[in-house]
């Protein structure tokens, strides 16, 4: 019960500070941090089908989008770019 409770509270965390920040990389990032945390309150709720969904698209697939997206928009350097 704890655990749950302190999971709901990162969630409400990371919502916030995703809508709050002005650096995209950490507004990435914390959407990251959420997704996974979602995972695992599926996994409490036993819906390991949708745990696992949230994994691969929120952590895995949005995630790498999101950072391409953010090398397209040079918001993220890298090593060629001068």
């Amino acid at each position: 019960m704890l655990i749950e409770n302190l999971l709901l509270l990162f969630l409400i965390i990371c919502a916030i500070l995703v809508s709050v920040t002005k650096r995209l990389l950490r507004a990435v990032i914390l959407f990251m941090a959420y997704s996974i945390v979602m995972s695992i309150v599926w996994i409490f709720l036993q819906a390991p089908d949708l745990a696992i969904t949230e994994a691969a698209v929120g952590t895995g697939i949005t995630s790498i989008l999101f950072f391409l997206t953010l090398k397209k928009v040079h918001e993220i350097k890298g090593t060629y770019d001068k």
